[in-house]
């Protein structure tokens, strides 16, 4: 029994604080989190590879310094594309093959093979999936 003051909850009110809910879990260490479970690399350690492999030569990626190429397309947003290529559904796997093999994927593209390995491909995939 309510008193008369009291509101109902109603489906329309009780979706939207389930909606406010995940909005307000889905800071920043969720991302994260969520990059290292779907792709088993490390996010950090990620970043700092695309200054080593040199991504940045033909990329653009805001928040790396020296990463303002534009032979490929940005890398900002990658982790909510979902496409990569233009041609693989954006999914862990498909980023590591790409990432690791991209004459496979698309022979003649100017992404080079750059012979990056099984755990370096992982820590790639991670940080490119926290950038939403």
């Amino acid at each position: 029994m309510t008193s008369r003051g009291a509101r109902r909850s109603t489906p329309r009110a009780a979706a939207l604080l389930a909606l406010a809910s995940l909005a307000a879990g889905c800071g920043e260490g969720d991302v994260v989190a969520e990059a290292r479970r779907r792709t088993g690399g490390e996010p950090e350690r990620g970043r700092e590879l695309v200054r080593v492999y040199g991504c940045g030569t033909c990329h653009t990626l805001q928040g790396v310094s020296g990463a303002g190429g534009v032979v490929g397309p940005p890398l900002d947003g990658l982790g909510s594309r979902t496409h990569l290529a233009g041609r693989l559904p954006n999914t862990p796997e498909n980023l590591l093959l790409w990432i690791r093999h991209p004459q496979r994927v698309a022979p003649g593209t100017t992404m080079p093979d750059l012979g990056i390995g099984e755990r370096d491909g992982r820590d790639l995939a991670a940080y490119l999936y926290t950038l939403r």
